[in-house]
């Protein structure tokens, strides 16, 4: 028996990076899962391209790949529309939801009184707009269905300190926080858990910032600061991962509210 095993798990922002192998994570160990992701840019502000329909199809295979079921749905979390065609997905697919993992996000950099009104909406949009929608859109049929659950919302090591130089970012993944803390009370009646977690710099996830780390870091001494870490330099898809199983699997049945940090140690630092 897997730690997970006959969940149903729904993750956004899984055609590559965390969200993909969140969801691989949660295969691996028993559950089925619905998987989403836009599947194309959504605005020139962000200095990189965002994952295709192609790679989300390919997450799809590597979860099936496992021996568990899944569905692909192309969806924007800024839209609560296309949250609940992917809730609806798991409803008529599997007929149960027990976990949502809200990771999908984006940045950018730049000082906060340069930044354009795009570049500060459309990561806002994103990362704090976009958990909210997903979990408005699950949270009535997992109340309705009884069974408790778990919500997992991705912040980031940004979201405990004050990094620079992206002031959007960082209030964005604060704000998923306070939206964490709040929902793990209103939902606490239900047996819903709701928790954060905190990871810094991961490695292979397709986000850039636009310029090299080690240029970046020459120009920005505490950027340079907030990306010391004192365990190693960053931590893989994976360890997140196992963050994330924890928080879905019954070994979590009683932990809610809690901000978990997989930061090798960078909130800690002196």
């Amino acid at each position: 028996m897997g730690r997970v095993e006959g969940k149903v798990a729904l993750v956004t922002g899984a055609a590559r990076g965390q969200g993909r192998s969140h969801a691989v994570r949660l295969a691996e160990e028993g559950a089925d899962v619905v998987v989403t992701d836009v599947c194309h840019d959504i605005s020139d502000e962000l200095p990189y391209s965002l994952a295709s329909k192609e790679q989300l199809e390919e997450t799809a295979e590597l979860v099936r790949a496992t021996g568990r079921r899944c569905v692909a749905v192309q969806a924007d979390v800024r839209s609560v529309v296309e949250s609940r065609v992917a809730v609806d997905a798991a409803r008529e697919e599997f007929g149960r939801l027990d976990t949502v993992v809200a990771n999908a996000g984006v940045m950018s950099i730049g000082a906060a009184w340069e930044l354009s009104e795009e570049a500060w909406d459309v990561v806002m949009d994103v990362n704090l707009k976009g958990p909210w929608n997903t979990v408005r859109a699950a949270i009535p049929w997992m109340i309705e269905a009884g069974q408790g659950g778990s919500v997992i919302i991705t912040s980031s090591a940004a979201g405990i300190r004050g990094h620079v130089p992206y002031a959007h970012y960082v209030a964005s993944k604060h704000g998923v926080v306070g939206l964490m803390k709040a929902l793990s009370n209103e939902l606490a009646p239900h047996r819903i858990r709701v928790n954060t977690v905190h990871p810094t710099g991961v490695s292979d996830t397709g986000i850039t910032v636009g310029v090299p780390i080690e240029e970046l870091a020459a120009r920005e001494p505490l950027f340079a600061l907030a990306a010391m870490n004192p365990l190693a330099p960053y931590v893989e898809p994976r360890d997140v991962s196992n963050a994330v199983l924890f928080l879905a699997s019954d070994e979590a049945r009683y932990v809610t509210g809690l901000q978990f940090t997989v930061d090798a140690g960078s909130t800690n630092k002196p």
